[in-house]
C-alpha cells in the first residue's frame, strides 16, 4: 500500500478500516469513556486517572479491530491522525453525519452493517 501523506487521504482510509458498525460502536464507547475520564482528571486533579484514559481510548478500539474487522489498527502506522480521527468519527456520529462520511469514503451499507 502507498504511504498516506495527507489527512484528507487518511480520513477515507480510516473509515474503510472501520467499515463495520460494531467496530465504530466499540470506538465510540472507548473514546467516550476516555473523554469522561479526562474531564474527571482535569476537574479532580487525580492524575492516577491518566492510565485509565489511555486504556479506555485504546482497549476498545484494538479489541474491535482484532475481533470484528480483523485488521491492524491505523494507530500503529498513523498514531496522531488515528487519534484525531477517533474524535472526528465520534463527532460525526453524534451530529448525524457519519452516514454521509461513510458514503464519501466508499463504505457501502452492506459493509457498514
Amino acid at each position: 500500500m502507498k504511504s498516506i501523506t495527507t489527512y484528507s487521504e487518511f480520513w477515507p482510509y480510516y473509515l474503510r478500516e472501520h467499515s463495520a458498525t460494531a467496530t465504530r460502536g466499540w470506538h465510540y464507547i472507548g473514546t467516550g469513556l476516555a473523554i469522561i475520564l479526562l474531564i474527571a482528571l482535569i476537574i479532580t486533579g487525580r492524575f492516577a486517572l491518566l492510565p485509565l484514559v489511555l486504556v479506555c481510548g485504546y482497549f476498545f478500539a484494538w479489541v474491535s479491530h482484532a475481533l470484528i474487522e480483523k485488521n491492524k489498527p491505523a494507530t500503529f502506522t498513523y498514531p496522531l491522525w488515528s487519534l484525531a480521527s477517533d474524535f472526528k468519527m465520534l463527532f460525526c456520529f453524534l451530529t448525524g453525519r457519519m452516514g454521509a462520511e461513510l458514503e464519501k469514503a466508499g463504505v457501502t451499507p452492506s459493509h457498514a452493517e
